[in-house]
């Protein structure tokens, strides 16, 4: 036999799945691991030190104190994030960190830990007039359904990925692709999805969708009917006829009253669709990734015959798109029928800047959570009164540092830009739930009165250490369509 001793493992309590640690070893969730016999996080905590001007807000009433030097943020100042900070399960247990500062002779305290969430998901904004998926069609990665298409917004798609049916509602193989695919979302990674009776498309947070393996460029200016309104007075006198079509609303020229308005003679011009209003057409046709977000790729195909009581020969006619990517002239022969022809040099400057106003397409992914009971019961012993505090504006709310939207009505639900967000800033365990970030930042008097667990208070000073991510948030630069960028120094041990 054998006289090798092999080292025990040690079992981790920062998650329900309690894993057995053998040495060197992380857990199934890549965040903790057996060190030497001790469990230890494997990201360090990470803290804010600057955020610059459009950067990342920080909790706003943070202040150097003395003479202000024009940062209306009050910035400058460390701001322990819950990235790197464990969680507070089994649940009884006071937050991991829980700092102190003096701020302008007010001594104020943040509550931060990295919360399980099985109750999350992420809202995804997708700038593009291509039609992805009819409302309500299910989104698929790896053929599982995690989530739906829901409306669409002025210019973009807007997608509900997540959520504690599909992580753990279905089956096992679902709530694991369901959890991979908000992980990479919310660490700014790409994920390709699948749209039921839809489009395939990559989402990215801060890059432009790619649909159907097309890269998407520009967010429409307007609708049909609000792009003939900017631009009539720069084809009223040099064209006959404009229609911008759109999926939703088509414009025509000469028919809307912005074209009455400036003398636009009738050209007699039919559309195909429904007449909403003068000048403006529904359903000219179908969904697509043609033209405006239509299912065509020949603009004529949405125009009836003219009518010969008023159109001519000659007649001229601007057609185009409401990013202006598509246009198309005519001229109108003997028998009224459009004749395409060269883009005459007196409109080019109109319909390029269409495409001038119109801003670039991007991938938005916003983190959304409910904060439960067990999660608060880290920052207090009596939860409510953390809720209660939050709604009376005496606690701020942030994730990793970045501003977060809480909903009104009962609880704590939040909703977080993963772009204001470090890098990295989410984790997962394998029940399966997210592992999102979450600070409190209250004053200390009212962490105290709402039964904050004091004894577990420590300064701000104690925990800038050696194994501190320090985080310095960087602008986006000129370029709109580039992420933010982040640089750390880290001592990262095990």
């Amino acid at each position: 036999m054998s006289d090798r001793v092999r080292p025990e493992k040690i079992r981790c309590d920062a998650c329900p799945v309690m894993c057995f640690i053998a040495e060197g070893k992380p857990g199934a969730c890549d965040r903790y691991a057996n060190h030497g016999g001790a469990l230890v996080r494997l990201d360090p905590l990470t803290i804010i030190e600057t955020a610059r001007e459009r950067g990342v807000k920080t909790v706003p009433f943070l202040s150097d104190g003395g003479d202000w030097d024009g940062d209306l943020l009050r910035a400058s100042r460390p701001f322990v994030t819950a990235i790197g900070a464990g969680t507070t399960y089994p649940d009884y247990k006071p937050a991991p960190f829980i700092v102190s500062q003096d701020v302008a002779g007010v001594d104020m305290v943040t509550v931060v830990t990295e919360g399980i969430f099985s109750y999350c998901g992420v809202k995804v904004k997708i700038d593009t007039d291509r039609h992805i998926g009819p409302e309500r069609a299910v989104v698929r990665v790896d053929g599982e359904a995690i989530g739906h298409v829901m409306t669409s917004e002025y210019g973009s798609k807007m997608l509900s990925l997540g959520g504690v049916e599909h992580l753990t509602g279905g089956s096992k193989k679902e709530g694991r692709v369901t959890c991979d695919a908000l992980l990479r979302l919310c660490n700014r990674e790409a994920v390709e999805v699948v749209i039921d009776d839809g489009a395939r498309v990559v989402i990215q947070a801060g890059e432009a969708p790619i649909v159907n393996g097309a890269e998407e460029t520009l967010m429409r200016v307007g609708c049909g009917s609000a792009a003939i309104g900017m631009f009539a007075a720069q084809w009223a006198d040099k064209v006959d006829e404009v229609v911008v079509v759109d999926d939703h609303i088509t414009g025509v020229l000469s028919e809307h009253q912005a074209g009455k308005m400036l003398d636009v003679a009738p050209t007699g011009i039919r559309i195909k669709g429904r007449r909403s209003t003068p000048g403006r057409y529904f359903q000219v046709a179908g969904p697509g990734t043609g033209w405006g977000g239509t299912d065509i790729d020949d603009p004529l195909t949405i125009l009836k015959d003219f009518d010969p009581g008023k159109a001519h020969a000659g007649q001229s006619l601007l057609m185009v798109s409401t990013t202006g990517e598509q246009r198309a002239y005519y001229e109108l022969d003997g028998d009224l029928k459009p004749v395409k022809m060269d883009m005459p040099a007196r409109l080019q400057t109109s319909v390029d800047r269409i495409a001038e106003n119109c801003e670039p397409s991007l991938c938005s992914v916003l983190f959304m959570g409910g904060a439960g009971g067990s999660l608060r019961a880290g920052v207090t012993e009596n939860p409510v009164r953390l809720t209660n505090s939050v709604r009376d504006s005496l606690t701020y709310v942030s994730c990793g540092g970045a501003t977060a939207y809480v909903w009104p009505g009962g609880g704590i639900t939040v909703m977080a830009d993963v772009m204001d967000m470090p890098s990295n800033a989410f984790g997962y365990v394998p029940t399966p739930a997210l592992v999102a970030p979450i600070e409190f930042t209250m004053r200390l008097s009212d962490y105290e009165a709402l039964g904050g667990h004091m004894g577990s208070v420590q300064k701000v000073d104690s925990v800038l250490g050696d194994q501190v991510r320090r985080v310095d948030q960087i602008d986006r630069n000129s370029d709109p369509t580039s992420s933010r960028n982040f640089r750390w120094a880290p001592d990262r041990s095990v």
